[in-house]
């Protein structure tokens, strides 16, 4: 008994020593002793692994015993290093620059001998893309985003004060952005992803989650593009070994090298051509498998970025026991500015702990990101454990200062005391943009419309005052959602009629509900096709009057209920009383101008003939809609769908009630649509389509208000969207029969005018469209348009034809400016 007890604490005492682990510390110097930021340092099994930080310092944890670590960074020889791990442990690893050799080969007719290896990576490109297998790993991220520059003032705001309170600075420069997150990630390639985050830390707020996603700093260069993310560029960029790379590169071998029995060929990658999508620096490949050893690779303004002036990427990879290679660190580092401003930083990943086909269920993946409750909860201990890159002095020093700042933000004195600064009424902003006044620690406030945005021009009342205020008061913290009330008064100085009305909404359990009453100017069309704004200029400076309003007494009350399957559910009824108006005012700045006025009915320009009776309408709609998207984001206490590559669908019913609150009306409409905007076609732009139709399978009785409206322009300046026609009368071809339009765009992204000189800098995007209308009274209505956008800004050519007009169509010059 006694020798059983005996060999049983041996066996527990082996075991415990075999399991123990050491921390290993050290730092990655080169041969003259400067640091090698961000160096890879990783077991050759691949399994285990880490990264430097900026400064060279790196931690791992490992278990006793001997091991053999590897570390490599782009334009360095690879090193190994052997040890015994018994005790915590520090090693300085030198890592020396590597020497590339370059023999002297030439390929028929003088080619580079990097074609042929190109050539080789790009036949392979497939197979590397396709052969990966699923796996798990764990995914490091650090972000850090510095304020380089910045003015002392700028558009009247001291920029000094506000810089002392986010922890800048005397110059106004520092961190800005410092958050480090952990996930782990299930990949069963190509598409399937999923990421839960463990940790997350954010410098300045301990409530908040890290914007670090793995899925945003996944780069695969054996996809054919890159978008890298949004808004970066108009086009996705081009791999250097996609199918067609070699229409937009020059390749030049600058040498080869050995590591771990491995040759490895360094390739300069040149674009051909500026202001292209396209990357340059040094790519490497491996000798016989034609596979990515690693990228260091930069895009600048002369590949037609936005936002910055440099993206500078380095990618390197390892191979695992399945022999597959997957990355080992990714490092974004960027800088870009505008005005006067000046930012730069890095995002870092680590990747680690890879283990190969676990089992899972492809379905399961349709929750790209889970983020559970606590995850931001981790203490400095847990942190100084798990964290391999280790932090930086400046970045240590502003995680103490950011937590020192927002515990005194968090206090109510201090809310208090910006709020008072804050609400002080100026009357010039007052008059510009509005008055708001708020009150932090209670989480609400109230807003209240510019005076000068609150007035306008129109014939059927004059001079107009249409004024509103919000009061919006956060009722649930966690899900962002707020009790907003709000009221609108309008006056017209000329028809003597005042209007108001008064409503709220509010999130009651998962649904939200919207209440709103009394009274208000509309126009003709229910659309709001002519913004106020243009009306009144086009009224007062041009004698063109296209707005037609009339006037509603209503109460309404609505629904909106989205499922666990991402179907939206709405529903409302709205009571309505109706009176046409004649107009009141025939002023314009310019006399000779009056005669192009018309009169308040669309169909009688020349005659104020009512359109209609004063008349009453109670009416109910239910609407669905989907848009096929199965893929979302778990947070705590709620789920987000993601947006889906497939088009949008919805379905509407209304029915006008006859008899319940004294309704005039009685109808049933049907409508449904089918939309996507922004569906990628790689180098070669993008495409939005619409398509809408219904039928009224009842109009025994409706009013004008009650048609079927389409979206249509006649000032030179309008609001573009998709669905607006560029040459269609507002109100001449509105419906109570059935209908279809359709709209279709196509936005080469600069991939014309970025092969003009004197054009590439503007960033100028060509449009081509086409929209179509038919209804039971009109056989068919198209238009085309082509010309080019800038911003929010576009300048385009239109031309209609219809059943009406045949190729007797008429054209037009159209300038859009996208308000929203």
């Amino acid at each position: 008994m006694l020798k059983s007890v005996f060999t049983l604490i041996l066996f527990v005492t082996a075991l415990s020593a075999h399991t123990q682990s050491y921390l290993l510390t050290g730092q990655v110097t080169d041969e003259h002793g400067n640091p090698v930021p961000f160096a890879s340092i990783y077991k050759q099994d691949g399994g285990v692994g880490t990264a430097a930080n900026s400064e060279g310092l790196f931690r791992l944890r490992l278990p006793a015993g001997e091991h053999q670590l590897l570390a490599r960074a782009v334009g360095y020889r690879q090193t190994a290093e052997r040890f015994t791990l018994d005790r915590d442990t520090q090693l300085s690893i030198v890592l020396h620059t590597e020497a590339y050799l370059l023999d002297e080969v030439v390929i028929g007719n003088g080619e580079d001998p990097a074609y042929a290896i190109i050539r080789k990576a790009i036949r392979s490109r497939k197979q590397h893309l396709n052969e990966a297998a699923p796996y798990t790993a764990r995914v490091y991220i650090k972000g850090v985003q510095r304020l380089l520059q910045a003015p002392k003032k700028f558009l009247g705001i001291d920029l000094d004060e506000i810089g002392r309170e986010i922890g800048l600075d005397s110059n106004r420069t520092g961190i800005v952005y410092l958050s480090e997150s952990e996930s782990r990630i299930r990949v069963h390639p190509p598409d399937d992803f999923h990421e839960e985050m463990i940790s997350s830390k954010f410098s300045g707020n301990n409530q908040a989650f890290s914007f670090n996603r793995a899925a945003d700093l996944k780069l695969n260069f054996y996809e054919n593009h890159q978008p890298i993310f949004d808004g970066l560029s108009a086009r996705p960029f081009v791999s250097p070994i996609a199918d067609n790379a070699l229409s937009y590169y020059r390749y030049r071998l600058l040498g080869t090298t050995e590591e771990n029995g491995q040759v490895v060929h360094k390739i300069e990658v040149t674009p051909r051509r500026k202001a292209e999508p396209l990357y340059q620096g040094d790519i490497y490949i491996l000798e016989d498998s034609w596979r990515i050893y690693g990228i260091n690779l930069l895009l600048t303004k002369e590949a037609s970025i936005n936002i910055l002036d440099t993206l500078h990427i380095r990618q390197e990879f390892i191979p695992l026991q399945s022999g597959q290679w997957q990355p080992s660190s990714i490092r974004f580092d960027f800088v870009g500015g505008l005005f006067s401003f000046r930012v730069g930083g890095y995002f870092a990943a680590v990747y680690s702990e890879y283990a190969m086909n676990p089992e899972m269920q492809r379905g399961k993946l349709n929750e790209v990101l889970r983020i559970v409750e606590g995850v931001n909860k981790r203490d400095s201990v847990y942190w100084a454990e798990h964290r391999p890159l280790p932090l930086t002095e400046e970045e240590r020093v502003d995680y103490l200062r950011k937590d020192s700042l927002q515990r005194r933000r968090e206090s109510k004195e201090y809310l208090d005391s910006v709020d008072r600064k804050a609400n002080r009424f100026k009357p010039q902003s007052f008059l510009l943009g509005g008055y708001t006044y708020r009150n932090r620690a209670q989480h609400w406030r109230i807003s209240m419309d510019g005076l000068a945005t609150s007035v306008g021009y129109n014939t059927v009342e004059g001079l107009a005052l249409n004024y509103g205020a919000r009061y919006v008061k956060r009722v649930d913290t966690i899900l962002d959602r707020d009790l907003t009330v709000y009221g609108n008064a309008r006056y017209g100085f000329i028809n003597k009629r005042f209007n108001g009305y008064v409503g709220t909404s509010f999130p009651l359990a998962k649904s939200f509900v919207n209440l709103s009453a009394g009274s208000d100017m509309q126009d003709l069309n229910n659309r709001g096709a002519l913004p106020p704004l243009f009306n009144t200029i086009s009224t007062a400076f041009f004698g063109r009057n296209y707005l037609k309003l009339y006037e509603r007494t209503f109460a309404r009350t609505a629904w909106r209920y989205t499922l666990p399957a991402n179907v939206t559910l709405t529903a409302s009824a709205a009571w309505e009383n109706r009176l046409w108006l004649p107009n009141r005012s025939g002023y314009t700045f310019w006399e000779q101008n009056e005669p192009y006025l018309t009169s308040n009915n669309p169909f009688t320009p020349h005659a104020d003939i009512p359109l209609f009776d004063e008349n009453q309408s109670f009416k109910i709609s239910l609407g669905a809609m989907y848009d096929f998207g199965t893929q979302y984001e778990t947070y705590p206490h709620r789920r987000v769908y993601l947006p889906s590559k497939w088009p949008t669908l919805s379905v509407n019913y209304t029915k006008g009630i006859p008899g319940v609150f004294g309704g005039d009306t009685d109808y049933d409409l049907v409508t449904a649509r089918l939309h996507k905007t922004e569906i990628g076609l790689g180098l070669y732009g993008r495409v939005s389509f619409d398509i809408q139709g219904g039928e009224f399978l009842n109009n025994k009785r409706l009013y004008y208000t009650d048609y079927g409206h389409f979206n249509g322009t006649k000032t030179l300046v309008s609001d573009q969207h998709l669905t607006t026609f560029l040459l269609l009368d507002y109100y001449l071809h509105s419906t109570a029969g059935n209908f279809v339009e359709g709209h279709g765009e196509y936005n080469l992204s600069t991939l014309l005018t970025s092969k003009v000189p004197l054009l590439r800098k503007l960033k100028l995007q060509e449009i081509i469209g086409v929209h179509y209308l038919h209804t039971s009274e009109m056989e068919y209505y198209a238009e085309a348009h082509v010309g080019l956008e800038w911003q929010r800004l576009r300048v385009m050519y239109a031309r209609s034809f219809s059943s009406e007009s045949g190729l007797r169509g008429k054209d037009a010059i159209r300038i859009g400016l996208r308000l929203f």
